[in-house]
């Protein structure tokens, strides 16, 4: 059964970092653009970061530009990664990352994309 197993939130405070990580099993997902989102109670999915396949782009949310930064490692199995420094208290949140054989691209700019896989939600809790 393919899965996106996701880890490393946590309770943090503001101005700190987290780094979550998500984890193919049961599958490879080396040939798949991977983002990150993340929802918080009565709002909308929001778009966080999308890394293509090949790890060459990236595309952010103006809301955490400069601040979070994805990565990918395919050596084994597909891990994203999502380095999240300065954190504000408005970045609590469930987080989730995501597989799509469409582009990267696509993922920063459409909510319509099809994904393939989801991960489990990762809680992040940012205190003042």
């Amino acid at each position: 059964q393919e899965q996106l197993i996701g880890s490393g939130g946590g309770l943090v405070q503001a101005g700190g970092s987290l780094r979550l990580s998500c984890t193919a099993a049961g599958r490879t997902f080396s040939s798949f653009a991977m983002g990150w989102f993340r929802q918080t109670p009565g709002k909308e999915r929001e778009f966080l970061a999308a890394i293509s396949w090949s790890g060459i782009t990236t595309y952010y949310a103006d809301s955490v530009k400069g601040r979070f930064t994805i990565s990918r490692n395919d050596v084994k199995n597909t891990t994203v990664y999502l380095q999240m420094n300065s954190l504000k208290t408005e970045d609590a949140a469930i987080y989730y990352c995501a597989a799509t054989a469409s582009t990267a691209q696509a993922m920063s700019q459409s909510p319509n994309v099809p994904y393939t896989t989801w991960g489990q939600g990762i809680q992040v809790t940012v205190s003042s």
